[in-house]
């Protein structure tokens, strides 16, 4: 499975990671809905499940994905300051979008 972060976005996930809470945790981008042609989207802390799989991306954060959702394979998580702040994960070859 692909996930892909940029930049501001793995920025912020480090600071998730360096939170007490998330001792012995990892991230996880999980399927919120789905409707059919598109998802929403959450990003969570959480410990690894059976079904996930670990995603090393080039930002060496590892994202934990559950491999039965095919909506989770190709997405990217994004951040953005403007127009206003917070995650976007996006799947280019879903069509799905959420803003966290």
């Amino acid at each position: 499975m692909k996930c892909k972060v940029n930049k501001k976005a793995a920025k912020e996930l480090r600071k998730m990671l360096e939170t007490p809470e998330a001792e012995n945790k990892m991230i996880r981008v999980e399927v919120t809905e789905n409707h059919g042609n598109h998802a929403h989207y959450a990003i969570l802390l959480d410990t690894q499940k059976e079904h996930d799989v670990v995603v090393h991306t080039d930002k060496e954060i590892d994202i934990l994905l559950d491999s039965r959702e095919e909506f989770l394979d190709g997405i990217f998580v994004q951040y953005f300051y403007v127009p206003k702040e917070g995650f976007v994960v996006t799947n280019s070859s879903k069509g799905g979008h959420h803003h966290h």
